[in-house]
């Protein structure tokens, strides 16, 4: 799925290109920073994001995005764009996914990321809502609801590759990006949950026990 700005104060991003063995993994939600790779060289480069250099009198190089974390790395941004469930053509018309759904054998997109080579990357102080399927997934230790360990301002870390995790011993440095908030069914300011509404507007008025969630609201730190 992806990234969901839900509250900044002056939010900015910067787009950068993708590593491409990562591109094609990333969900949105991510933390990424910066490496840069070898020009000429394997890593393909989108036309507008070939005019930046690294070293550029000698064995030049390029700046690109990485989901791969090391320690001391830094700036640390949030990946908005993603390939999984990111973006539709013509809304449900269509209903496929950019640059993934296939209509008499071509594919119609392309995604995002793919079309300008670069990946939108957060990185101003805020609230942002993630989606479950792009963070820590461990059932006893990983941003997830079944985790009873996690509760509202539990800090926020994130692993070596960039999945945002309540579990300092699985981060990739022992520093948090930013504090745990609530679990959420949309990704919202304002939400209500299935488990507060009467099940089937039914005239008992029986509330709907379960209950079923998609996003982790948190708050970033912007490091």
């Amino acid at each position: 799925m992806a990234l969901k700005l839900v509250q900044t104060a002056g939010a900015a991003a910067y787009s950068y290109d993708m590593l491409d063995s990562e591109l094609s993994s990333l969900k949105g939600g991510e933390i990424l920073t910066l490496t840069s790779v070898a020009v000429p060289g394997s890593d393909k480069s989108a036309y507008d994001s070939a005019d930046g250099y690294v070293n550029p009198s000698g064995a030049q190089k390029r700046t690109v995005a990485t989901k791969t974390l090391t320690s001391g790395k830094r700036p640390l941004m949030l990946a908005d764009d993603g390939v999984v469930g990111y973006g539709t053509l013509f809304g449900t018309v269509v209903g496929g996914t950019v640059g993934q759904q296939v209509t008499g054998g071509a594919v119609l997109g392309p995604h995002t990321a793919l079309a300008s080579g670069k990946v939108s990357c957060w990185y101003t102080q805020g609230l942002y809502a993630v989606s479950l399927d792009a963070v820590d997934t461990n059932a006893s230790t990983g941003l997830v609801p079944t985790n009873t360990s996690i509760d509202a301002g539990s800090p926020i870390y994130a692993t070596s590759a960039g999945l945002l995790t309540p579990t300092s011993g699985s981060a990739f440095e022992t520093v948090a990006v930013g504090r745990f908030v609530e679990f959420q069914t949309s990704g919202s300011l304002v939400t209500t949950p299935s488990k507060l509404v009467s099940a089937l507007n039914s005239p008992v008025g029986a509330a709907a026990t379960t209950q079923s969630y998609s996003y982790a609201l948190f708050y970033y730190y912007g490091l």
